[in-house]
C-alpha cells in the first residue's frame, strides 16, 4: 500500500465512520421502529378479519414487495413533486424505508401470531379481556419470541439497504465514499474500507441478537396472562 493510499484511508475513515454514526445509524433506527409499528398494526388487522382494512393491507403488502426498493424511493422523492408533494430528502428515505420494511415485517410477525396456540386467545376471552387486551398481554410476547430472529435479520438488512438512500441525495456512508472517491480516484480501497464499516454494523447486530435470543429463550415462557 502506498503512503498516499494510506493516508487517504487514515483521513477518509473519521468521515466515513462520522455519517455512518450520524445518518445511516439514525436513519436505521427510525425506520425500523416505524416498521415495526406498522407490522404489528398491519398483522392485527389481519389476524381479525376486518372485511375492507385486511384487503386494503392485502394490497399494500402486495404492491410493496413486488416492486424494488429503489424504485420506490425514485417514486416519492422524484414523482412526487409532479403533483405537488416534496419532501426532504432524509425524511423521503424514513418513509420509503418503513412502508416497504413494515410490508415484510407485517408477515413476519402475522406468521408468528398465527403460531401462538389459538387456546391462548379463548383463555383470554374467557377472563374477560378484550381483542386488544389478548394481543397486549398474551399473544404478542409470546409472539414476538418467535419473531425476534427473523425480525433481527430485517434490521441487519435494513441497514445494508440505507445505502440506497445516496441515490436520492441522502449523505449516508456510501455517499460519503462516492464523494471522496470521486476526488481521490481511489475506489477499490475506499469502497473496501466502507464495506468493512458496513460489516461491523452488522457484526454489532448479529452478537446484539444472539444475546437477546439467548435471554428470550431463558424466559418462563408459562404464565402469560396477567391480571
Amino acid at each position: 500500500m502506498s503512503e498516499r493510499l494510506a493516508d487517504i484511508l487514515i483521513s477518509s475513515f473519521p468521515r466515513i465512520l462520522g455519517q455512518g454514526v450520524m445518518v445511516t445509524i439514525p436513519l436505521t433506527v427510525i425506520s425500523f421502529a416505524l416498521a415495526l409499528v406498522i407490522a404489528v398494526i398491519c398483522a392485527m388487522i389481519q389476524i381479525a378479519d376486518i372485511r375492507g382494512l385486511k384487503q386494503l393491507v392485502r394490497f399494500y403488502i402486495w404492491i410493496v414487495r413486488g416492486t424494488p426498493l429503489l424504485v420506490q424511493l425514485y417514486l416519492v422523492y422524484f414523482g412526487l413533486p409532479d403533483i405537488g408533494i416534496m419532501l426532504p430528502a432524509f425524511p423521503c428515505a424514513v418513509a420509503v424505508f418503513a412502508l416497504n420494511e413494515g410490508a415484510y415485517c407485517a408477515e413476519t410477525v402475522r406468521a408468528a401470531i398465527e403460531a401462538v396456540p389459538k387456546g391462548q386467545m379463548e383463555a383470554g376471552y374467557c377472563v374477560g379481556m378484550s381483542y386488544v387486551q389478548i394481543m397486549r398481554r398474551i399473544v404478542l410476547p409470546q409472539a414476538f419470541r418467535t419473531a425476534f430472529p427473523p425480525l433481527s435479520n430485517s434490521l441487519i438488512s435494513m441497514v445494508k439497504d440505507t445505502s440506497l438512500a445516496a441515490n436520492i441525495t441522502v449523505m449516508e456512508m456510501f455517499m460519503a465514499t462516492q464523494r471522496v472517491v470521486g476526488r481521490t480516484y481511489e475506489a477499490l480501497a475506499l469502497y473496501m474500507e466502507v464495506a468493512v464499516i458496513y460489516l461491523f454494523f452488522c457484526t454489532v447486530i448479529t452478537k446484539l441478537q444472539a444475546l437477546g435470543e439467548k435471554k428470550l429463550n431463558a424466559m418462563n415462557g408459562g404464565n402469560v396472562i396477567r391480571a
